[in-house]
């Protein structure tokens, strides 16, 4: 149930960004409702195993800029799940992103999306502290 939870909220992000950010270009006549599930399964997948790879090998990179290149990390992600969805799903976009600047705005809007929607719905684990400490 978890799962399903948190991939409606990916979608729902996923829609929001493609919506907020003109950049990113989704095709909203030709994409159905599985085609925005299909596209946060995959932005799921990457960020589950791709990103923790990609975040151990830029450590140095990330505390150097005292976290900030966290965004950058997010975006290649962001840029990785709009290829992968295009090329191995073949999801169609009205237009491929061509400015770095788009996903980097895309993965902004992204994560102040998560953040808000997490702490509307918070996880189990959290609410087993909270009664714990009470």
């Amino acid at each position: 149930m978890r799962f399903v939870i948190r991939l409606l909220i990916n979608a729902a992000a996923l829609a929001l960004t493609f919506w907020l950010v003109g950049g990113l270009c989704w095709d909203w006549d030709n994409n159905s409702i599985l085609a925005l599930l299909l596209l946060a399964l995959v932005f799921g997948v990457v960020n589950a195993f791709i990103r923790p790879l990609v975040a151990l090998l830029t450590c140095p990179l990330v505390i150097l800029t005292l976290g900030l290149f966290t965004f950058v990390i997010n975006a290649l992600m962001l840029w990785l799940t709009v290829w992968l969805s295009r090329e191995v799903l073949n999801i169609s976009f009205t237009c491929v992103p061509t400015f770095f600047w788009d996903y980097l705005w895309g993965a902004l809007v992204l994560s102040l999306v998560s953040w808000g929607v997490s702490l509307l719905v918070p996880d189990r684990i959290e609410k087993g502290r909270r009664s714990m400490n009470n």
